[in-house]
């Protein structure tokens, strides 16, 4: 069976010898970074914790509402 043209998996896969090996073979990987999908994930998990008001005290949730969220780049 030929070499696939690309290879979408997820970040348990993001390894450079995966990566340097499916390349060889000529098939693109399609495979976010783990740090990426992790900070993701913190994100979200901040969005939460405002959402649901997990910050009792209300300079807590008030400075957290004010934070700017950064763009990656």
């Amino acid at each position: 069976m030929p070499p696939s043209g690309e290879l979408v998996a997820d970040k348990g896969y993001d390894s450079q010898a995966l990566r340097e090996w499916l390349e060889q073979r000529g098939t693109q990987p399609v495979i976010p970074p783990r740090n990426v999908v992790e900070r993701t994930f913190c994100r979200f998990k901040d969005w939460h914790r405002i959402a649901t008001r997990f910050d009792r005290n209300i300079k807590n949730f008030m400075s957290a509402r004010a934070l700017p969220i950064s763009q990656p780049s």
